[in-house]
């Protein structure tokens, strides 16, 4: 009697070399070296996109900021006391979290320099530290 062949014997039986379709350790590397090469090229650049992006959003809030205490003081007649007043008031819906500290609180504000109106005339940021332009916080 002739036997069939043993692949038709047992269903699922692949035919070569036993462990054919598994990876070498080599090839595991490469796959690896490679993958690290590409984040050492796209992290630096992602952290970079997002401290470039808190400093637009920084700049943005302090506009927005400086616009509502002209516009306090054009309607009023005078500066307001806080960067609150402005909130309750309904200049601003609230203060804003200064993106850089991520604090509401850290706000840094002028006092205004004519003594007929007084209260705030400008507001900066209270971060420490500078913009990768090289221009300290404080100053935007």
């Amino acid at each position: 009697m002739v036997t069939p062949p043993r692949s038709a014997q047992q269903p699922g039986h692949r035919r070569g070399r036993v462990g054919q379709g598994a990876f070498t350790l080599i090839e595991m590397l490469v796959v690896l070296s490679i993958i690290a090469l590409l984040l050492t090229i796209a992290v630096p650049r992602y952290f970079g996109a997002i401290a470039h992006s808190r400093e637009l959003v920084l700049k943005d809030t302090l506009g927005i900021l400086r616009s509502s205490i002209d516009g306090f003081h054009s309607d009023r007649g005078r500066y307001p006391a806080d960067l609150n007043e402005l909130a309750d008031q309904h200049y601003i819906r609230a203060v804003p979290v200064d993106p850089i500290t991520e604090s509401a609180t850290t706000w840094k504000t002028t006092a205004s320099s004519d003594a007929q109106t007084p209260g705030i005339s400008d507001v900066h940021s209270g971060a420490a530290g500078a913009s990768k332009e090289g221009v300290p916080y404080a100053q935007f």
